[in-house]
């Protein structure tokens, strides 16, 4: 056994010594104590006294523990409510500027050449995009009822389009990763 070793096996052999002697001390004042209060007294014990004090510390406790819970709870749910109609404020707006849009694209296809109608439509879409709109793209991808609507079906001239998506009726759009509208699209079979 090396020198620090020995050093600090016997530090704890004198703490623990010492631990034991003060333990025997404070247990025979509380016996002196405990004989000396139950002569003194008719009433109720400090014991006693102690006692009722920690119950109703821990009935406090357990109060202010629920209290704060709750108080948690009713943040959290608040919060969250915001949130929710925020999202939701902004997707009864965008809904009803969608006909907008169309006819913004309807105009586009009928005056191919207006430039100022080009600008207009593609300043209004970058600050749609930028409040979370994103047009769904479909065209020639497989059909997927989650996020289509089909219009009508015709037949698939190749065998590799059947179940695609060959032409779009309505353009779909998404807000925030979530389906705004469902694209209205015709498919192959």
């Amino acid at each position: 056994m090396s020198k620090k070793e020995h050093n600090t096996a016997e530090a704890e052999e004198n703490l623990k010594q010492e631990e034991q002697s003060v333990e025997e001390q404070v247990e025979g004042r509380f016996e002196d104590q405990d004989i000396e209060k139950t002569e003194e007294s008719d009433g109720p014990s400090d014991v006693n006294k102690v006692q009722e004090m920690g119950e109703k510390l821990a009935a406090l406790n357990d109060k202010y523990l629920r209290l704060y819970s709750e108080y948690e709870n009713y943040r959290k749910r608040t919060n969250q409510e915001k949130a929710e109609l925020l999202i939701n404020g902004s997707k009864e707006m965008m809904k009803a500027i969608l006909p907008v849009v169309d006819d913004f694209e309807r105009a586009l296809t009928a005056t191919a050449n207006d430039e100022g109608v080009q600008l207009i439509y593609n300043k209004m879409m970058k600050i749609l995009e930028q409040k979370g709109l994103k047009v769904m793209e479909v065209k020639g991808k497989k059909f997927d009822e989650n996020l289509h609507e089909a219009i009508t079906r015709i037949p698939a001239a190749q065998e590799s389009e059947k179940g695609t998506v060959v032409d779009v009726v309505e353009k779909g759009y998404f807000l925030n990763d979530k389906v705004l509208r469902y694209a209205k699209v015709v498919v192959a079979f």
